[in-house]
């Protein structure tokens, strides 16, 4: 008996992808084949997401005809209610093994494993999400240890399936362990990593595969099912760029990202004062987030990347403005670190090629790194480097531990490699977008975002 599976992950809401992606499924689908989902595939920097609490997510996976999702990171960070909402209102399964609320209950429509029928065949499918470490607890999950959630799984449902598939949100080298590790699984679809595989690998028997990210290539692998062995046939990870995209596919898009317009739009408050950005130079919608983040923590310092954001506040804050401008779901994060590291990255930060670098890390949805913007310090340059310093009014020492406000972005390290040398962080369980809304419609904090923290040093001598 043949059984064909087309796979796609790491979609991150590159929907016009995904609009291509759904005609190769419709044209190399049949019968035979199962559709499939490595997770990661709702991003929320989607407006379309935003507004419909994920819904248009489920749409399309609905209209592509998928049979099963495996939950990612990214469909976690938008919280445990969106993710609830989501998995009950869809036909297509969400499939997580070791993600539980922090009581230890399954969450509302996801499903630890599910067998499904496909050509005579009886299909074994669970998966496992990645372990978020400290985020787990603040965001209100638990993640449970994946190869011995996998190990429940089979040995539950034994003598109940043929084939078993483990959809996996865990990264292609770790899956390759797991392989080893399982001897009862016949095929591991990866995902987590972007790894993408020109064809698919045998393992301890078990064939391992993933397509890559972004809905750039879909995955398809053809097996034959005889006797009680499963026989890798083919396998290869097709291109989508010539594909046509799917027209209801663009049609769902159309209408969420109306929808998501109406919900979102509306005005919260209006903005007297409107509060402009730049990427390169010292700007009162950075130094507004750094100087919420220092109030939020009650801490020395304020520190943030003007990357964070992209572009500036004018006449209202509406909800759809907010996820515009802050599409990064990084959160609120303090941390200690000495004098002499945070003085290093504030003068790497003088430098433009630093600011316009990639800022490509972990949860981080800009474009450019940009430059540092602080709260509670005052920074003496010359244009190149730093002459002196100075944090609420006392002498900067180097080798002292600083109480700093800042993202989880910049605490590990990413577009400031010296800010990761860093210890005792915490963090907060939403978002820098909602530090810009609540403290934008603060006068006080308006009024204090304009006045500079950096001054060139040749500039103050001659006023």
């Amino acid at each position: 008996m043949k059984l064909n599976i087309i796979h796609t992950n790491d979609i991150h809401s590159h929907f016009e992808n995904f609009a291509r992606v759904t005609s190769l499924i419709k044209h190399y689908s049949d019968d035979q084949t199962l559709i499939l989902d490595g997770g990661d595939f709702a991003d929320f920097k989607s407006i379309e997401l935003q507004g419909t609490k994920g819904l248009a997510a489920v749409k399309m996976l609905e209209s592509a005809g998928y049979e099963a999702l495996t939950i990612g990171n990214n469909e976690l960070f938008n919280g445990t209610e969106t993710l609830a909402y989501m998995a009950v209102n869809s036909s297509v399964p969400f499939i997580s093994c070791n993600l539980f609320k922090s009581n230890g209950d399954l969450f509302e429509g996801v499903k630890s494993s599910i067998i499904l029928h496909k050509n005579g065949l009886r299909i074994l499918l669970t998966g496992a999400s990645p372990d978020l470490q400290e985020f787990n607890e603040l965001m209100g999950f638990q993640i449970n240890d994946y190869k011995e959630s996998i190990q429940k799984e089979i040995t539950k449902h034994q003598n109940q399936y043929d084939i078993c598939i483990v959809l996996n949100h865990i990264g292609t080298e770790v899956d390759i362990e797991l392989a080893e590790a399982i001897d009862e699984i016949d095929l591991i679809l990866s995902a987590h990593d972007h790894v993408l595989y020109e064809e698919a690998k045998v393992v301890n028997g078990t064939i391992l595969n993933s397509a890559g990210m972004y809905g750039e290539h879909v995955g398809i692998v053809e097996m034959e099912y005889n006797d009680g062995s499963l026989e890798l046939l083919a396998s290869s990870t097709i291109p989508t760029s010539k594909a046509m995209e799917n027209e209801e596919i663009k049609g769902i898009l159309a209408s969420s990202k109306e929808e998501a317009i109406a919900h979102l739009s509306k005005p919260l408050y209006s903005v007297a004062t409107p509060l402009w950005h730049d990427v390169i130079e010292e700007n009162p919608l950075t130094n507004l987030i750094a100087d919420g983040l220092k109030d939020r923590f009650r801490c020395e310092i304020g520190i943030i990347n003007s990357g964070i954001v992209n572009g500036g506040l004018v006449d209202f804050v509406s909800n759809k403005k907010l996820i515009e401008i802050c599409p990064s779901p990084l959160n609120p994060t303090y941390f200690e670190i000495q004098g002499k590291h945070l003085k290093n990255a504030l003068e790497s930060s003088l430098d433009s090629s630093v600011c316009m670098a990639d800022g490509r890390g972990p949860g981080f949805r800009g474009k450019y790194a940009g430059r540092l913007h602080v709260s509670g310090i005052e920074v003496f340059h010359n244009g190149t480097s730093i002459t002196s310093l100075t944090v609420n009014g006392e002498m900067f020492e180097p080798e002292r531990w600083y109480k700093v406000a800042s993202s989880d972005y910049l605490l590990r390290g990413s577009g400031y490699p010296d800010l990761a040398h860093n210890r005792n962080f915490s963090y907060q369980p939403d978002e820098i977008k909602d530090v810009i809304r609540e403290y934008a419609k603060q006068d006080l904090y308006v009024k204090t975002a304009f006045k500079n923290r950096w001054f060139l040093k040749n500039l103050v001598a001659s006023l």
